[in-house]
């Protein structure tokens, strides 16, 4: 029972700080460095909920959150101006990209680079490349097949998982608007005298 308590604390405490700190429409209206491009920033389709940008918005909040570690929040607002995409829905969905997983992210985008350049295959000239790779340092492994791997991992596993994040959340909107009319149509069925 305790921990049940102590739990909400945490999440009310979370929610209160969040609720607090997340700039709000005035906030940024008021703001004198935002001021010259405020009207651009607050266009109303930016910060609306509709079918088209929030999908679009999941999908760019998912790319900048997997190639842009440290700067995900900013560049997905940013992005977001010229492809109408929902900015709270964008910067919302880069926190999937968060300390608990890089490792596994970062794991799994080098594995799916090195398949991609197919580095783990035979190819000619093998025995010079593992004359090359004997003497290399750790440096040189580093430069020349960790990072590429990576990144061609990175690339590909955010544009895979954006494509996912774009049907699903459009698919999720489909139902949960297909429910909406369904009890609207039942309650005015309701209502009506037979």
């Amino acid at each position: 029972m305790a921990d049940a308590a102590a739990s909400h604390g945490i999440w009310a405490r979370a929610w209160t700080y969040a609720r607090h700190h997340i700039p709000t429409r005035e906030g940024i209206e008021r703001n004198r460095f935002l001021r010259p491009v405020a009207h651009r920033i607050l266009h109303p389709v930016l910060w609306r909920f509709t079918r088209r940008s929030v999908p679009r918005g999941v999908a760019l909040g998912v790319v900048s959150g997997i190639l842009f570690p440290f700067v995900h929040a900013p560049v997905a607002a940013l992005s977001a101006l010229p492809v109408r995409a929902n900015v709270p829905v964008a910067v919302a969905t880069t926190l999937l990209h968060n300390p608990l997983t890089s490792v596994p992210l970062y794991f799994s985008a080098y594995h799916v680079g090195c398949w991609v350049l197919h580095w783990d295959r035979a190819v000619p000239g093998q025995p010079i490349a593992s004359n090359v790779a004997a003497h290399a340092g750790w440096f040189h492994t580093l430069v020349a097949q960790v990072g590429p791997a990576t990144i061609v991992g990175l690339m590909v596993i955010s544009a895979v998982l954006a494509a996912v994040g774009y049907v699903g959340a459009g698919l999720v909107w489909r139902v949960r608007i297909g429910r909406k009319w369904r009890r609207r149509t039942l309650q005015r069925q309701m209502q009506e005298p037979v």
